[in-house]
């Protein structure tokens, strides 16, 4: 009787044991499993990642659409200007499509290091913004300057001392009429007043509400052109000069120097001077080095 109750009990222990060895084997089994899935989908990011990297299709250029003749709505309802089609050539040589994103001037550093937008091409000024994105190489050389009613008895920029001066929100403009350069200059205004775009502007002078706008000289040949002749007079002391450049996520050198690589092939065949032509901009502006 004792032997059959000792044996019985061996052969519960038995089982036990059994069952507790095949517990181990498929936990093991599972964490190999697991390791390997985990792994694979490891390397299945990365070869996605590298894809990415490797194969753009598209470029997303950031851009005020009230900006010509840099970026602008023609009468077609088509963006269009110098810095646009200079972008169009570049994605045309490099296989990509370009997609041109208006965007709001005072977001675009938000469009920027969000990934909305690949860079920031549109009349956009270095100096003073050096340490804040990866630049190009100069691409125009560029004055800030101030236009006023060509009746308005203002002659100088001494002569706005006590008038109401507008200019567009974030623009290079405003940075430097800010400017310790200019601090005693604006600081004559009766007022300084910031405007979401160049036509906003130019409405406030022409219902008295201002006396000038600063705006880059680019700019304000274009609008001059395009409207009454005679209305309008650029003083001829500038604010400040400048240099244009194209405005990357800071740190990203790749992308940067792919683009830049094509603008100075273009350059060299021509093609950005045939632009400038286009847009009446003064072929003297351009800056580009080979």
């Amino acid at each position: 009787m004792k032997r059959k109750a000792l044996a019985l009990i061996l052969t519960v222990v038995m089982a036990g044991s059994s069952f507790l060895l095949a517990g181990c084997s498929g936990s093991e089994e599972a964490a190999d499993s697991a390791a390997e899935e985990t792994g694979g989908e490891e390397a299945a990011e990365e070869e996605t990642a590298s894809e990415d990297s490797d194969s753009r299709t598209t470029f997303v250029v950031g851009f005020d659409a009230e900006y010509p003749p840099f970026g602008y709505m023609d009468d077609d309802g088509e963006y269009v200007g110098f810095d646009l089609d200079l972008a169009q050539l570049v994605c045309e040589n490099l296989g990509w499509e370009l997609e041109k994103k208006p965007i709001n001037w005072d977001s675009k550093d938000m469009e920027l290091n969000s990934g909305t937008i690949d860079c920031i091409w549109n009349g956009f000024t270095i100096n003073g913004r050096e340490d804040d994105y990866t630049w190009s190489e100069p691409y125009l050389n560029n004055e800030q300057v101030m236009v006023v009613g060509a009746d308005s008895g203002i002659e100088s920029l001494a002569d706005l001392s006590g008038k109401n001066v507008v200019v567009q929100a974030a623009s290079a403009a405003l940075d430097a009429l800010n400017s310790d350069d200019n601090k005693e200059l604006t600081a004559s205004f009766a007022s300084l007043t910031e405007n979401p775009d160049y036509n906003t502007a130019f409405m406030n002078i022409d219902s008295g509400a201002a006396d000038a706008v600063a705006v880059d000289i680019g700019v304000a040949n274009y609008q001059l052109a395009q409207r009454e002749e005679g209305k309008y007079v650029i003083l001829d002391e500038p604010i400040q000069s400048e240099q244009y450049g194209i405005g990357f996520k800071k740190g990203n050198e790749e992308l940067r120097d792919t683009v830049w690589a094509e603008v100075l092939k273009l350059n060299e065949s021509g093609k950005v001077k045939e632009l400038a032509d286009k847009y009446d901009i003064d072929e003297s502006m351009l800056c580009i080095e080979e």
